[in-house]
Parts: C-alpha cells; structure tokens; sequence
C-alpha cells in the first residue's frame, strides 16, 4: 500500500515569471510548451528578449514560436539538453531565473542540475504537464528505469519486480523503487494501478 503525504514528494506550484530577473533560461519539452505560453502572455517583450529557451525533444512546440526569445534551441533528448542546460547555467551571471513544463522526468532533471551548479531547488520555477511517467531508481541494483507509469514494474537492469514509492530523490531526481514481493516471494500482484 503506497503512503500518502510523502514529504519528499515534488510539488510544481506552476511558472509565475520573475520580471526583476536579468536573465531567463526556460526549459520545456511539448508537453509544457503551453505552460511557458500562458507565463509569457503575463509579461511583456523585454522579457522574451531576456530570456533563453530549451524545446526539449519532438513535438508540437507551436504554442511558443509567437514569442520572440533572445535564443531558442531544439534538443532531441533529455540528455542532451542537460548537458546544454549545464553550459547555461555555467556561464549564467547573478539574477538568472530557470523555469521548467513538462512531465516530471524533465523536470527532476532540471532541478537536479540546477542544484548541481548553485541553484537552491525551490528556487526553479516548476510546472507539471503531460504524462505521469516516472523515473525510477531501483534501490536493489541502483539502476535508473524510464518512462515508468504503473505499478509495478521490472527494473531495466536486474529485473526485479518493483513497487514504486511516492519517496523521491533529488539527487538521483527518481522515485525510490523497492522489491514488491521480498516479504512473499513470488507474489506479485498484476497491477496496482497508474500513476496520478
């Protein structure tokens, strides 16, 4: 039975913009393209012109395209679009604000480097949208599994049947998966459900 009020469960209160904020870096992928829409319809053009933005992999990103950045770069991945966003946030000067949309593996990937090079987590401006898929850290043989959105599920690298907690880490910017049958081995249930 999974445990609700988990502490260390991420909270994303939505992208409200920082119109005192020297720089802006904006990471989204299609699925929260329409949330960085709505944030840059409550500023005006010089905050566009401020602002760097990341479209993170393929998809619909139209909703954006009216706004006019100081740079926008299409990534293919996740992967690589850390790597870019690291570089950023490297050469970033004092009084840059990130903002990231989309689903949460994005986004615990981008908070994860943010704190990686001197950003407070609660300082990046988050907003969940799209899929509940999640990233899943095995605890068993460490090994990361993607795109997880049920209950349970084998681990990609030892294959264990895992039931995936509500505990995140934001240094792994994963949900803790645990062996769902160590106490009655071999009793695994079908399904407990999708994420909500």
């Amino acid at each position: 039975m999974l445990v609700s009020g988990i502490k260390s469960r991420p909270n994303y209160p939505g992208l409200k913009p920082d119109a005192n904020a020297k720089q802006n870096v904006i990471v989204t992928d299609a699925d929260g393209a329409g949330a960085v829409a709505d944030m840059m319809r409550q500023v005006d053009s010089n905050f566009a012109g401020r602002s760097v933005v990341l479209l993170v992999g393929p998809g619909d990103f139209r909703a954006c395209e009216q706004f006019k950045f100081a740079s926008v770069w299409s990534i293919p991945t996740i992967a690589t679009a850390i790597n870019r966003l690291a570089n950023v946030l490297q050469h970033g000067r004092m009084g840059l604000r990130l903002y990231v949309a989309g689903t949460e593996p994005l986004i615990g990937q981008v908070v994860k480097t943010a704190v990686e090079n001197g950003i407070e987590h609660n300082s990046v401006r988050t907003e969940h949208r799209g899929s509940t898929k999640r990233r899943v850290q095995c605890v068993h043989c460490k090994g990361i599994t993607e795109d997880v959105t049920a209950n349970p599920v084998a681990c990609a690298h030892c294959g264990m049947a895992l039931l995936v907690r509500d505990h995140y880490s934001r240094r792994y910017a994963a949900f803790m998966g645990v062996r769902i049958d160590a106490e009655a081995p071999g009793e695994i249930p079908q399904s407990l459900g999708e994420f909500k």
